[in-house]
């Protein structure tokens, strides 16, 4: 096995969408182009399984430098409110393009650090939404939560507006790690927001942790997971560090490369993390992920319907994501768009009354049909033949997997291919060879982390 991971540890996308934004058009997507396909998506779905929001909420008190997500450091919370006014105003500018109120099926709150907020201002932005929208059948309301800046009355208040599930960013329980990330928090702080989330009753928690980060033993690792499962939380998010500092700057550069655990180690760290997941009676989820056999992701994962997005993996599927926010990416199954990144750039495009995209891509009929096959595989572990693909795209694919093939990784018959259990951990190289965008532009590879 360690001479398997020496020979597919490359850089290589985590598919959280098709095509990844790297291969975007260089050219965009015109607003209008964009606002088409939102309006088409939406009468398609809307009434047949709602709609999904993911609002981001950028904010943070202070730097981990492990992060690379979009976010704004301060200690002003008089921020808050002009935001959340910013974020309804946007919500406001796409229900005017429907014909309709929509039905929201999913919301999820990330970061930046969305407990950041008050509860009073959380209940702001929850009850704006709902102004001009309903709740769909089926509802499903997260957040993500940092320990140290969640409160009671933030629990109380997000559970009260519906929420039943909810995500705690752990990381490591390790000192020396935790002081390196910049990230210091208490197992008994971590304990202590747990349990009054059981007690006011969500029904799923999750917890994030994350491998191969500076100074990880395997003394740690086993130490960080024995406090995770004596909390029990429902699924467990088991990272793998990411560094690209070259892309993400002085957020990834509070430590020096030669801190982190090197390949075979990094590798031995999930290795030995899976194995204590699974003999504390949780089950693998696509890729990173495991979860209680009583948690609706596996449920979904053994009914077929686990999905993958922007959010990650989820229990539902929506053809229409609406991403409000800075820097949030929003998906209409036929289009991708994402926000300004810079917040006064945002704002200014909401305040003139603009949908503040500044990147996007139109899908073409041959992108539809390699999503659909890349995420087949990424969250059923399998994908059949027929959908779309011609004879000569399929030879193609079946020769570049030809090394995975001999390596008995996966299971190629006439219909479909199977990812076996030997070739989970993999499956990112498995995705790369029916990525013809990836393929036709050879990019330089160092935009993205390592696939192990």
């Amino acid at each position: 096995m360690t001479n398997l991971i020496q020979k597919y540890n490359i850089p290589g996308p985590r598919y959280t969408s098709y095509p990844t934004v790297p291969f975007w058009d260089k050219e965009g997507i015109a607003l209008e182009d964009w606002k088409t396909t939102v309006k088409k998506s939406f009468v398609e779905s809307n009434d047949i399984e709602g709609i999904s929001l993911y609002i981001h909420l950028p904010f943070c008190e202070s730097l981990c430098t492990f992060c690379a997500c979009h976010k704004k450091i301060t200690k002003r919370h008089e921020v808050e409110q002009p935001y959340i006014e910013t974020v309804l105003k946007e919500w406001d500018l796409y229900c005017d393009l429907l014909v309709e109120r929509p039905k929201i099926r999913e919301i999820h709150l990330g970061g930046g650090t969305p407990t950041f907020f008050s509860a009073e201002n959380l209940k702001k932005l929850i009850d704006g939404i709902f102004k001009r929208a309903d709740k769909f059948e089926i509802f499903d309301f997260s957040f993500e939560s940092h320990p140290n800046l969640t409160s009671e009355e933030q629990l109380q208040t997000l559970y009260d507006l519906g929420s039943r599930r909810n995500s705690f960013g752990i990381q490591d329980y390790d000192p020396k790690v935790q002081k390196a990330i910049h990230r210091v928090q208490s197992f008994e702080q971590v304990k202590k927001v747990h349990d009054l989330s059981r007690k006011i009753g969500y029904e799923s928690i999750s917890h994030d942790l994350i491998f191969g980060l500076p100074f990880q033993t395997e003394e740690s690792i086993r130490t960080t997971i024995k406090n995770t499962i004596a909390l029990k939380p429902d699924r467990i998010a088991y990272y793998s560090y990411a560094h690209v500092p070259w892309i993400k700057g002085v957020g990834q550069r509070g430590f020096e490369d030669s801190d982190l655990p090197k390949d075979s180690e990094k590798r031995h760290l999930y290795e030995l993390g899976k194995q204590l997941f699974f003999d504390n009676g949780y089950v693998e989820v696509g890729m990173d992920h495991f979860a209680l056999p009583s948690d609706s992701l596996h449920e979904a994962m053994e009914a077929k319907k686990l999905h993958r997005n922007f959010m990650g993996y989820t229990a539902g599927k929506t053809e229409l994501m609406i991403g409000l926010g800075m820097s949030s990416i929003s998906d209409s199954w036929y289009a991708f768009a994402q926000n300004e990144k810079d917040i006064d750039d945002y704002t200014k495009k909401v305040n003139q009354g603009i949908i503040p995209i500044f990147r996007g891509h139109l899908l073409t009929a041959k992108d539809l049909i390699i999503r659909k096959h890349i995420l087949n595989l990424m969250c059923n572990l399998e994908t059949e033949w027929n959908v779309g693909l011609g004879a000569q795209v399929k030879s193609e694919i079946i020769q570049r997997l030809k090394a995975i093939i001999d390596d008995g990784l996966i299971e190629i018959s006439e219909n479909k291919i199977t990812v076996k259990e030997e070739g989970r951990m993999f499956v990112r190289n498995i995705c790369m060879a029916f990525d013809l965008r990836l393929i036709e532009n050879k990019p330089d590879t160092r935009i993205f982390s390592m696939t192990i």
